[in-house]
Formats: structure tokens, sequence, C-alpha cells
């Protein structure tokens, strides 16, 4: 699938334009479809529209230096725009299409009826939804088994990841296909069973909804609160993913720290789940133990130390906080 050429994005909405951005950016060219039914004056306008955002982000890329101006008109040459009346003849040449059609069941189900009625057999399609878990949207289509979720995350032209969640009739092999096509343009994909949520949602509704407690509780200002999550919390998992945090520092600390915030915060919720408190009696503690979420027992705990070590200070260094010692 990383030869595969032909992109369609079944809405221009943001969503829809933000994956034209990223795939014309990598050099391939994408049909940007508007199922909706509208005027003439209404399509050209909406045309217009999402071309003035695509070129604005490109042109904001360029100033921030991370392409050269000269190289925008190349990358908006690869997006066609076309509307319901046309989108017949763009799905029968495409091989991808991504749809990214309003969080309405109603609206999926048309949507998926109209791809299917024109994309070639071979052709794969993947709902960006982030709402609803891939089975229940699988009945949609005439060919479950090249159809799955990949849920971008805002805004899509930026941000590498891509959760990819299959379901039971997902074709291991369109599967792989899939994350190498994303991967082909620099996107992490990674793959999440069918839950709502995904996996980014549901730790981020979390975190967010407990920051906007604690300011109702009056612990903290706004400031603050940012200032943390993006010096303290933000960027220790911008260098490090969140279990490999756990085994770094020690399923222990996790396991006390939840007991002690849910007895005197008073809230369940903090409570550790039962794989922490499992792998806690197991002595299956992490890095210090050996074994704990992964297994260490094999590596060079010298030189995954010293790794973990110069990712931090990338990261410090790229906030602006590296600083020589004094008197240096």
């Amino acid at each position: 699938m990383t030869q595969m050429r032909q992109i369609v994005a079944l809405g221009a909405g943001r969503m829809g334009r933000g994956i034209a951005h990223a795939f014309a950016y990598a050099g391939h060219p994408v049909t940007l479809v508007d199922l909706k039914v509208r005027s003439p004056a209404d399509l050209e306008a909406l045309e217009r529209e999402a071309r003035a955002e695509i070129q604005g982000n490109l042109t904001l890329l360029a100033e921030l230096g991370a392409l050269s101006a000269e190289s925008i008109p190349g990358i908006l040459s690869r997006i066609a725009f076309v509307g319901r009346e046309a989108a017949p003849r763009a799905l029968a040449s495409a091989e991808v299409a991504f749809e990214g059609v309003p969080e309405v069941m109603d609206a999926k189900r048309e949507a998926f009826a109209f791809a299917c009625a024109h994309l070639p057999a071979a052709a794969v399609i993947a709902s960006t939804t982030s709402t609803f878990v891939v089975d229940a949207l699988c009945d949609f289509v005439i060919r479950p088994e090249r159809f799955l979720n990949a849920h971008w995350l805002n805004p899509a032209y930026v941000i590498p990841l891509v959760e990819v969640s299959p379901h039971a009739a997902t074709s291991p092999s369109v599967l792989a296909q899939f994350k190498a096509l994303l991967e082909s343009i620099g996107k992490v994909p990674v793959v999440c069973a069918a839950a709502p949520g995904f996996i980014v949602p549901r730790i981020q509704a979390l975190a967010m909804n407990e920051a906007a407690r604690m300011l109702e509780q009056g612990l903290a200002t706004p400031e603050d609160i940012d200032k943390a999550t993006r010096y303290g919390f933000g960027f220790r998992f911008a260098a490090m993913g969140l279990v490999e945090f756990i085994d770094f520092g020690g399923v222990d600390i996790l396991y006390y720290a939840s007991d002690y915030l849910a007895r005197e915060l008073g809230d369940a919720r903090y409570a550790a789940p039962a794989l922490v408190n499992r792998l806690m009696h197991e002595g299956k503690i992490g890095l210090k133990s050996g074994e704990g979420f992964y297994q260490w027992r094999d590596r060079d705990i010298a030189a995954y130390r010293r790794d973990a070590m110069a990712r931090l200070l990338a990261m410090l260094r790229q906030v602006g906080l590296a600083r020589s010692p004094a008197g240096g």
C-alpha cells in the first residue's frame, strides 16, 4: 500500500482538509469530496474556503521554517476538489478513502453507501470518527474486510499520531498495509481495539477534567496548571510514554500514590486498577525488578537510562530551558 497514490477524503471540513494537506505534502494526489447537495455557487465558495485554509496552514508552516514557500504551489496542485455530482469519478480511481463527514450516524451511513457504490473492489475505506467504534460502522460498508477506523488528532497535518482501530473482520494484510501507508507520509500509527475513546481521548478526557476540577476547587490558577502540564506532565511524557514511565519510576510508586490519593481525597477514581495491584503483589515493579509492564531482563539498563536522559535533555533544549552551569 505504500505505492498507493490516489487518496480521497470524503467530507471537506477541517479533518478532510487536514488529511488532504498531509497526503499532498507527502506527494500523493488527493481529492477532497463534498457530499452535500449544493448550488454551484455554494460549492465554489466552499472550495475557495477549503483551499484558503490549506494554503494558510502551509504558509504558516513556511513562516516557521518547516518548508520553503516555493514548495506550496506544488503541494496545492496535488489537491483536487469535487462536489457530489463529480464524486463518483473521483471515487472510482481511489485506492484509499477517508470518511470524515459529521459525527451523525445517518450521515455516516449515507456517506458509506455512496462511497461503496463507486469505490473499486480493492480500495480501503477508513472512518476518521472520534465518536463511533468501528463495530458500529462496519455493517455500512460492502467489503468489511477492507474497512477500519483511523482517528487522526487535530491538526491532522501536524500531529504524528493516528489511532487505527480494526474490527474482527478487518483483513490483517489490509491493516499492515494501511499502517505502512501512514508511516510513509510521516505518521505514527498505533493499533487499538474497538472501544469508545480510542487511546488518547480516554487519557486526555481524564486529565482535562481533572484540570478543570482543580480550578473549580481553587487549587491553582489556569496559568500554573498550564505551566505544570507543559513543563512537568507534558514535558515528561513527550520524551517517555505513560506505561514506560510507570516501569521507569516503579509500579510500586504508582501503587502507593494511588492508594494515598484515593484515601486522602475520598475518591475511588484514583484507586489503582487490578493490573497494577497484581503486578505489585507479584513483585513485578518495573525496571528495578527486571519486569513490569515491559520485560527488562534482557535489556542493557545502563544504555536505556542514558537514552532516556538524552530524550529528556533534548526536550529541555527544545523548550529553551537548557542552561550551562553557573561559573562555567
